[in-house]
């Protein structure tokens, strides 16, 4: 599929396992016929979900975006820790013999609660935060011990979902939990594992990970990459602005002021990002009132086509 002339807009996309965040971005180019497309937050080759793409001017809208909460369903495996937080990793240390079977339900719940509000989290050391300019991943591969200083996050609910006792590969015991997860941006569910396998004494690894919600935006929503048609599925400016901000529908006076980067008297409430909307239904730009003046802060042009 090509472009016809430029089309902006947002698509919402279900990752699928085995694909990185880079080669969904590159397939859709590819399906849009446009260099400019951008994502809301990586998800690992490992994990499937949503990703939320934005195409051409659309990317600007990527910013906010990408500080929404989000909502995961996520396997956990009791009995072992690993270098990663995850099954890629190497074991560094596994549960004392029984220490699995032990472990009560009510332990687990507990522990599940003492991970859960406002809390100090402490990223996977395979994370992509940077360290001295380099990736924090990149130095856990050049085989450096990288310990990352704990950030606030909020888990607003982690609810244990199913257990299922299990063997690993060298036949000892493990136990794997099916967790669903509500969160604020920043947060690991790979973290989530370690530190729940440590609050119970048997270490803890993510085994599967898949992101169901960004925001308003819920994976039901998405097409597979397979299937993904730009004409068909792209979500006008417009559209996904309304579902992100408060809209203030302008007359086309003041939708052109707006656009020419005239300030315009406008009554709204202060320190909210508004988005403002011409009479065709076109996104403008988004803005925020001060003493009663429209401050844009990012505009879109007017003149995107359509893709054929």
């Amino acid at each position: 599929m090509t472009s016809s002339g430029l089309v902006s807009g947002i698509l919402l996309i279900d990752k699928p396992l085995g694909l990185t965040s880079h080669d969904v971005v590159a397939k859709t180019r590819r399906a849009a016929g446009t260099r400019k497309v951008g994502h809301a937050g990586t998800l690992d080759p490992l994990a499937t979900g949503l990703l939320v793409l934005g195409v051409n001017s659309s990317t600007r809208l990527l910013t906010y975006v990408v500080g929404l909460d989000k909502e995961y369903e996520a396997t956990i495996r009791l009995g072992a820790g690993t270098t990663t937080d995850d099954a890629e990793g190497e074991f560094i240390n596994t549960a004392p013999a029984g220490a699995v079977e032990a472990l009560e339900p009510a332990a687990i719940h507990a522990a599940l609660a003492g991970l859960t509000g406002a809390v100090l989290q402490r990223p996977s050391s395979v994370s992509a935060i940077k360290v001295d300019g380099r990736r924090a991943y990149a130095r856990v591969r050049l085989g450096e011990t990288v310990v990352l200083d704990a950030r606030p996050v909020t888990i607003a609910a982690l609810d244990l979902l199913a257990s299922r006792p299990a063997a690993d590969a060298n036949g000892a015991a493990v136990l794997d939990l099916d967790v669903h997860v509500t969160c604020s941006s920043g947060t690991y569910i790979r973290a989530i594992a370690r530190d729940l396998g440590e609050a119970l004494g048997v270490g803890g690894h993510l085994t599967a990970l898949r992101r169901t919600r960004i925001g308003p935006f819920g994976v039901d929503r998405a097409q597979t990459i397979e299937s993904l048609d730009p004409a068909r599925d792209l979500l006008k400016p417009a559209e996904v602005a309304a579902e992100l901000f408060t809209v203030a529908h302008l007359d086309a006076q003041q939708s052109a002021d707006l656009r020419n980067g005239k300030k315009i008297p406008i009554d709204g409430p202060a320190q909210t990002t508004i988005a403002a909307v011409d009479p065709e239904g076109s996104l403008i730009g988004l803005f925020e009132v001060k003493n009663g003046v429209a401050r844009v802060l990012v505009n879109f042009p007017a003149d995107e086509g359509s893709i054929t």
